[in-house]
């Protein structure tokens, strides 16, 4: 029985691992960066397995921070709409 070509493989080595943590930070070449390491079939099973969890958690960073601004700034709006008369706008 021969071993998958996944297990040939030597395992990522430790500089390997913090070149591409320190990739991941850069903004903009992090983000693709990681969509490649997610999406390329010669990487890393390992690796890529980690670039997609980090790319699912950037998302749901990405939407609470979304949710956030939208509900202080409908606060905000509120806020200032309280103090506006808007009967002034009918005429």
């Amino acid at each position: 029985m021969e071993l998958p070509n996944d297990y040939k493989k030597p395992p990522t080595s430790l500089g390997d691992w913090i070149i591409a943590v320190l990739i991941k930070r850069i903004p903009l070449i992090g983000l693709i960066m990681l969509i490649i390491w997610a999406t390329d079939k010669d990487t890393d099973p390992e690796k890529a397995k980690w670039a997609k969890a980090e790319l699912i958690v950037k998302l749901i960073i990405f939407a609470v921070i979304i949710l956030f601004i939208t509900v202080i700034g409908f606060g905000v709006f509120a806020n200032f709409a309280d103090d506006v008369d808007w009967s002034e706008f009918n005429q």
